[in-house]
């Protein structure tokens, strides 16, 4: 059996201010507006090339504005998407990363892995409400050599 995470709601004090951080500023596309009666809204937003979702909204969540706390958005060049997010004006912490890697205790390096490991580089930022996210890459150089690869003969 699959299970294939969907959606994932996030609390927020005004849903047309954070609707707009996520469109406008962190590049979210807006895949759903519905809001059948004042209780109820739901919001739906997707990242670029994400196949899971966030949700906004009333009448959709008790936890309170601003608690979900270090949701990953996985990038294969953190600093294009350092740049990319803080182009919009998104305030992104600087890049860190794993130090040492291979034997991590909790110790960051600022700027990228220096050589561009699996989930060793990260930034964060969060939503106008609190809402928190890390960055991290996954995956750097890899789609590029894909691309230059030759079929075989």
């Amino acid at each position: 059996m699959d299970y294939k995470l969907e959606v994932v709601t996030l609390s927020v004090n005004d849903i047309d201010r954070a609707a707009a951080f996520y469109t406008r500023q962190a590049g979210f596309t807006l895949d759903v507006d519905y809001h059948p009666a004042d209780s109820f809204r739901v919001v739906q937003l997707t990242p670029p090339g994400s196949a899971c979702s966030i949700q906004i909204g009333a009448g959709l969540s008790d936890a309170s504005p601003g608690s979900a706390r270090a949701t990953y958005l996985t990038v294969t060049d953190i600093e294009a998407a350092h740049r990319e997010l803080t182009d919009r004006g998104v305030k992104v912490s600087a890049i860190r990363h794993k130090s040492p890697v291979d034997d991590w205790t909790g110790d960051w390096a600022p700027g990228c892995d220096p050589e561009r490991r699996d989930y060793a580089s990260l930034a964060d930022f969060a939503d106008p409400d609190g809402n928190t996210w890390m960055l991290q890459e996954i995956g750097h150089g890899r789609a590029e050599n894909a691309t230059d690869a030759q079929p075989p003969a």
